[in-house]
């Protein structure tokens, strides 16, 4: 069996333990479209903020009962996803305001490979968020 993608993104889930920090990170400081907020249909309720990155969908959900923080980290912190990967085109720029906003750097500004530039920050829950450049 073969997927037959419905749509040219990915969408991806991020269980947050404050709205607030986090919508003030995703949207207000990254600048993703927050287009609703739904109830948790699993679980024992919660909000689903929706936010718009690109055609994939960034859901920040918000459960009442807020389950125990996973260690944070990025790629040598342990198995399983461990960072959103956004390439931008304004890498300098979003690393001045996140430094500006207190946000952790985790990456400073670093040429990994000739014309490919990231920086790497963690977002209040502690999760990698890395911006990639090209040229």
């Amino acid at each position: 069996m073969t997927v037959q993608l419905a749509k040219s993104a990915v969408d991806i889930g991020i269980v947050v333990s404050d709205s607030s920090t986090a919508l003030a990170f995703y949207r207000d400081l990254l600048g993703m479209e927050h287009v609703s907020d739904i109830i948790m249909p699993i679980g024992d309720g919660g909000t689903m903020h929706r936010l718009m990155c690109g055609d994939s969908l960034i859901k920040l959900v918000k459960l009442d009962n807020v389950p125990p923080r996973h260690d944070g980290g990025g790629i040598e912190a342990g198995q399983g996803f461990r960072y959103l990967t956004l390439v931008v085109e304004n890498l300098d720029e979003i690393m001045a305001d996140c430094r500006r906003d207190g946000v952790e750097v985790k990456v400073p500004v670093t040429e990994v490979r000739p014309g490919v530039t990231i920086g790497i920050v963690a977002d209040p829950d502690g999760n990698w968020v890395e911006f990639v450049q090209n040229g």
